[in-house]
């Protein structure tokens, strides 16, 4: 099975303005997924998503193919990613006759990830009859003990009220949250459907420390004081 590595960096983010070409460690942000896609098997292409002239000719520099610019339409603060991914399926389909089999999604803004978390993913996507494959790290908060919310009135109360009371977080059911540091997801699934979890899914493990996601310039600055200590 041959995959294309589909990288989404659009130029608006209100978090952290301009953090997909943002320098990390010298290398803007886009390159560490471009530069990670390239040391893939089985990769037919790595395509960059975008919005933005300066991200097209930056990924293009660091060895990505840009075969559009993406409309506006799709480039909103409330656009929705899985339809940037139909998207560069149809267009790959569409106007360069590519088959696309499935997508190795490396969004951006993970760039501690490393290329067991990819292959794993890819392993676990290959040896399964799943639609996507996922990548999860341990919760350090749990819906069922010590996340809240509040209602019209001000009063809070436990997300999800367990059965019996639990006293201590090691005792409530055992949950991750997700990572954006892979998706390998079937395109035809994409197509069809408007969700990941409209299919069936299985996930990996990632550590937190290589699961890191920079979306604010609090999680840039971690990000970077987590390298230079690896120096």
């Amino acid at each position: 099975m041959k995959y294309i590595v589909l990288i989404c960096a659009r130029s608006g983010s209100k978090g952290l303005p301009g953090k997909n070409i943002k320098l990390l460690g010298g290398i803007p942000l886009i390159g560490w997924s471009i530069n990670i896609a390239k040391k893939l098997n089985n990769v037919s292409r790595i395509i960059v998503s975008t919005d933005s002239n300066e991200i097209a000719q930056i990924a293009k520099n660091f060895g990505a193919d840009v075969p559009f610019i993406r409309p506006s339409y799709l480039a909103q603060d409330d656009s929705s990613e899985w339809l940037v991914w139909r998207h560069a399926i149809n267009y790959i389909e569409k106007n360069d006759g590519e088959k696309v089999d499935a997508l190795i999604v490396l969004p951006a803004t993970a760039p501690l990830r490393s290329i067991e978390d990819i292959n794993a993913c890819i392993d676990k996507y290959e040896n399964s009859k799943v639609d996507s494959v996922i990548t999860i790290t341990e919760a350090s908060r749990s819906p069922y003990f010590n996340m809240v919310f509040k209602d019209d009135n001000d009063y809070a109360s436990l997300v999800i009220p367990p059965k019996n009371q639990i006293i201590r977080r090691q005792d409530a059911p055992e949950v991750y949250n997700m990572t954006t540091v892979a998706y390998v997801v079937k395109a035809s699934f994409i197509k069809k459907c408007n969700g990941i979890f409209e299919g069936e899914v299985k996930s990996v493990i990632t550590p937190q420390e290589r699961s890191m996601d920079i979306d604010t310039l609090l999680d840039f600055k971690v990000v970077e004081s987590f390298l230079n200590l690896k120096e």
